[in-house]
């Protein structure tokens, strides 16, 4: 799978993305992430992306013409399906089901947005999907766009070494994760449970779920409401 993410910061993306799983996957070449600077695209002499908005108002506006070209000369040679994301407060809001349908595409293109918007007119042309993190509003779409390559790229197959664990991680059918205990068994007076030390693996299965339901019950009562309503069906 590719991702590439059109930014007036690709150093800041790489930076963050080339570490840790995602950054091994990339190696691997499991994945592909590439950051390309809008800024290389633009016609005007001194570099410049942005302009005042027709209307009046505050701030700048990135200007359609950059924007237009660097996504033309990034999709000219992508074979497979294509999606482009625009990061946005006013998208869909991310969450699992969405990375694990957005990891479908062989291509994904992360548009990140700066100062005060994006030309309406080349979001019109370009953009397949409006996506958004949270309802605050950030600086820029960058820290967005890494956001979503960590989450997609562990539906990837490859990406996570154990196989396991992109299925049973917190919001997997609903629920949040359960807790999770190491070494050594007492730590400042606090104990690991006893049915972890059992090695009965179906009274670990059985307490792992009863803890996952009532730890969403009590933190996250919409996945609950979710979970109870799908195990109805």
């Amino acid at each position: 799978m590719k991702f590439t993410i059109l930014t007036l910061f690709p150093e800041m993306v790489m930076t963050g993305l080339n570490e840790s799983i995602i950054g091994r996957a990339k190696e691997k070449g499991i994945i592909d992430i590439e950051a390309v600077n809008i800024r290389d695209y633009t016609e005007d002499k001194h570099k410049k992306v942005d302009d005042y908005p027709y209307g009046g108002g505050a701030g700048m506006v990135m200007q359609a013409q950059p924007i237009y070209d660097a996504h033309k000369a990034v999709t000219a040679n992508m074979q497979g399906m294509v999606r482009t994301v625009y990061l946005t407060p006013q998208g869909k809001v991310f969450n699992q089901d969405m990375a694990a349908e957005l990891a479908q595409a062989d291509n994904l293109v992360l548009l990140c947005g700066h100062y005060e918007g994006v030309d309406e007119r080349v979001l019109e042309e370009v953009v397949t999907d409006y996506v958004s993190i949270g309802d605050f509003v950030l600086t820029g779409g960058e820290l967005p766009a890494m956001v979503m390559v960590d989450a997609i790229s562990r539906m990837v197959p490859g990406v996570l070494t154990n196989e396991e664990s992109g299925t049973t991680e917190s919001f997997h059918n609903y629920l949040l994760e359960y807790p999770q205990y190491s070494r050594p068994e007492e730590w400042h007076g606090r104990k690991v449970p006893d049915v972890l030390l059992s090695g009965h693996h179906k009274n670990i299965e059985d307490w792992r779920l009863s803890q996952s339901i009532e730890r969403t019950r009590e933190r996250r009562p919409d996945l609950y409401k979710k979970y109870m309503n799908s195990e109805r069906k």
